[in-house]
């Protein structure tokens, strides 16, 4: 009965706060959090271990990713597709490409123990459809690699002014997108109206930063030199 009485007082005073100040107060239901400390890394990637389960057979239901691929991959895919479908046998994902309707499928089997590797898998695929090459789309299956596919086609309306903004962002013989790279630690492809990157959480956020400012008008160099001073 106090602690109703306790928790009563404190909305009532937190309530004539918000009146006075005439603000909302999002803060009002915040605790603290005496074991999250700024000593654990939230990002950092846990290891998995399918030998530690109790069960082998985790999934109860299989897990599907579809994606289309542009007509110029096709013959590109035909080659590569039995390097993707030996590297995804191994982390027990099936794949199938499908010529006729131009898709590539990625799904769960009944060996599969990671319940986050077909999202994994199903990056891959995306990466793959977007001219990345397959060695460098592979890596994304590791934990220490995301990947993150940027659309920039709506953010300019004006076709030449979509083109100037898009070859500034690579700069003269592509030293612009480089220097992006080095800062950054990210693998960046320019694709048609897609930026593809790839690399770290903390990464792929900058980037993603550059690109959109870089889309509206603020010129890469002035986010380059930021990201240098860091």
């Amino acid at each position: 009965m106090e602690m109703d009485d306790h928790v009563e007082e404190s909305k009532n005073s937190a309530h004539e706060s918000e009146k006075q100040s005439g603000k909302k107060n999002h803060k009002k239901y915040r605790r603290d959090k005496p074991w999250d400390t700024d000593d654990i890394d939230h990002w950092a990637p846990i290891s998995w271990n399918a030998d530690e389960l109790p069960h082998k057979q985790l999934l109860l239901e299989e897990s599907s990713f579809a994606t289309l691929f542009p007509k110029y991959r096709e013959m590109y895919l035909r080659e590569i597709w039995p390097v993707v479908t030996k590297a995804l046998d191994k982390v027990k994902i099936s794949c199938e490409l499908d010529l006729v309707e131009g898709s590539m499928t990625v799904r769960t089997t009944r060996q599969t123990n990671d319940p986050y590797i077909i999202l994994k898998a199903r990056d891959v695929i995306k990466l793959l459809a977007r001219s990345i090459p397959v060695a460098q789309a592979l890596k994304v299956l590791n934990d220490d690699v995301y990947c993150d596919i940027i659309k920039i086609g709506g953010i300019v309306r004006n076709k030449e002014r979509f083109v100037k903004r898009r070859q500034r962002l690579v700069g003269p013989d592509g030293a612009t997108l480089k220097a992006l790279e080095l800062l950054t630690e990210c693998y960046i492809l320019v694709q048609g109206n897609t930026v593809s990157v790839m690399g770290s959480h903390k990464g792929i956020k900058q980037a993603r930063q550059v690109i959109i400012d870089c889309m509206k008008n603020v010129h890469p160099v002035y986010n380059i030199k930021q990201l240098m001073i860091k």
